[in-house]
């Protein structure tokens, strides 16, 4: 038969075992810093209802959706975290306790075009904090503190946090006679990618001159964050202005409380999150000095998730974090140090078949210990079982051999020194 010319499709990341160690490192990292701020653990299904995928309306994101080939075709791979938590709360409504902190990580899958760092399958690694009728502002502080310790403890304490408000932004049109904001936003959300000017052409289509002037000259506040909120304070703006205003300055003294510096912290007015339901809070986070890579974790806060699948008001706050784009990118500038992964700590090392019996016992012995060890069984010359331990990173080879069977114990060679000693099987903890 023919061979077939082994490969995967594009747009997918597999990682050979070094890498794949670097990768899960960090994965757990996030995972244990969302448990230690008590977020709870869900997991949702990777194929969904289209009904329910698609309860938004189809659009950009129904055309990147991957449908599920059946006879029924009514299946598809979910493209994000959200849409399903919605699911999964208006089903368990009455199992949760509010407010409900939830985490999830896990692959989702989007019909991206092939592009360098961007994936068809990837990871996402999402919190979000859910109320039931109400949920409180300090929240969304509490939030972006787990996302700054998440990034200290994988060595990247150097982020900053691009804070706005969304009711602030829609008060300030409101104010200026803008009845629709919606695509001035979104041209807004674009103007780091086509710059100032051809923002400023496409407002000027869209709102006129003096509009679109007035608008880029609101966004582009560059002062420092007290000076950029003592300028919102003085425009005359109205109630739904000044409603988020003190949202924002309330989330900014919050997260300075819970011990994200100032520095970390810009309250940009021209970031807008292009997705419709963010209504409030929204972030945008950057590594400094990479800022080029884009945001390596973004969300907001949504006026209610499920309206789509319940009448029960549900307000919340989330995060995500593109987890392999953001492991790529890392990768990329060098900025992640790939490990030697150890298949054991220690490997045993029959030299003939006639002790494999005798190894086994030897490895529990090891394993009671709570030691990491290994067994090699594979018949061969000496040098081809220390090179393989070699190879696998063993930091000690136990060496059993006629002698030590007869004597009831074992060789055991520091890989990194050369050093080697004798233990009897009742004593080999060391």
């Amino acid at each position: 038969m023919d061979i077939i010319k082994p490969s995967t499709i594009a747009g997918v990341m597999e990682l050979l075992p070094d890498n794949q160690a670097v990768f899960d490192r960090m994965k757990n990292t996030i995972e244990d810093t969302f448990k230690d701020y008590g977020f709870l653990a869900i997991d949702t299904p990777v194929i969904e209802k289209n009904e329910i995928l698609f309860a938004k309306g189809g659009g950009e994101t129904e055309k990147q959706i991957f449908e599920i080939a059946s006879d029924s075709k009514d299946m598809s791979l979910r493209f994000d975290l959200t849409v399903p938590l919605a699911r999964y709360v208006s089903e368990h409504l009455s199992d949760l306790n509010f407010p409900f902190k939830r985490y999830q990580i896990g692959k989702v899958y989007r019909g991206e075009r092939n592009q360098k760092g961007r994936y068809k399958e990837f990871y996402q690694a999402d919190i979000d904090i859910i109320g039931n009728n109400s949920l409180s502002i300090y929240n969304d502080a509490l939030l972006a503190r787990v996302i700054f310790e998440v990034f200290t403890r994988i060595n990247f304490p150097n982020i900053t946090f691009h804070i706005n408000n969304r009711k602030l932004l829609n008060g300030f049109f409101n104010s200026i006679d803008i009845e629709d904001s919606t695509e001035v936003l979104r041209t807004i959300d674009k103007k780091d990618k086509i710059g100032l000017d051809k923002t400023r052409d496409l407002l000027i289509d869209l709102i006129g001159e003096k509009k679109a002037d007035k608008t880029l000259e609101f966004i582009n506040a560059s002062e420092d964050n007290e000076k950029v909120l003592e300028n919102l304070a003085a425009f005359a703006g109205n109630d739904l202005y000044l409603e988020g205003l003190e949202e924002l300055k309330t989330v900014y003294e919050y997260m300075v409380k819970f011990g994200v510096a100032d520095k970390n912290i810009k309250i940009d007015l021209a970031i807008t999150r292009g997705l419709d339901y963010y209504t409030s809070t929204v972030y945008e986070t950057f590594i400094d000095g990479y800022e080029s890579i884009g945001s390596v974790c973004s969300g907001g806060r949504y006026e209610n998730l499920a309206s789509n699948f319940t009448k029960q008001n549900l307000p919340g706050v989330g995060m995500s974090i593109g987890l392999t784009r953001l492991f790529y990118q890392l990768q990329e500038l060098g900025l992640v140090e790939e490990e030697k992964t150890s298949k054991a700590d220690l490997l045993i090392l029959p030299m003939d078949k006639e002790f494999n019996f005798y190894a086994i016992d030897v490895l529990y012995k090891l394993k009671e210990l709570g030691k990491k060890a290994d067994i090699y069984l594979e018949e061969g010359k000496f040098k081809k079982k220390i090179n393989y331990a070699d190879k696998i990173n063993a930091k000690y080879v136990v060496i059993i051999g006629e002698e030590e069977a007869s004597k009831n114990e074992v060789s055991i060679k520091n890989m990194e020194t050369g050093e080697q000693f004798n233990k009897s099987l009742e004593d080999l903890d060391f």
